[in-house]
């Protein structure tokens, strides 16, 4: 059970930084707390190029392993 909780938290730690990283890198689309508020829409939610559009699926990736491995240690520790 010790293996388990240690690779998932590495996992966690990795995915954790990997996923900051990658929303540092993504392109500001919108126009702030305005656009929360009917401000409009500044410009379409996928990426224009071809870099853009894979750093978008390699963040919603990122984030889905971040989320497996948190409900995975939430398992494991309350096992």
């Amino acid at each position: 059970m010790t293996i388990i909780s240690w690779t998932l938290g590495v996992i966690l730690v990795i995915s954790n930084l990997l996923l900051v990283l990658l929303v540092l890198l993504h392109r500001g689309r919108g126009g702030g707390l305005s656009d929360l508020f009917g401000g409009g829409f500044s410009s379409s939610l996928g990426g224009s190029s071809l870099a853009e559009k894979n750093l978008d699926r390699f963040t919603i990736a990122v984030g889905i392993i971040w989320l497996a491995s948190i409900i995975g240690f939430g398992l494991v520790l309350s096992a």
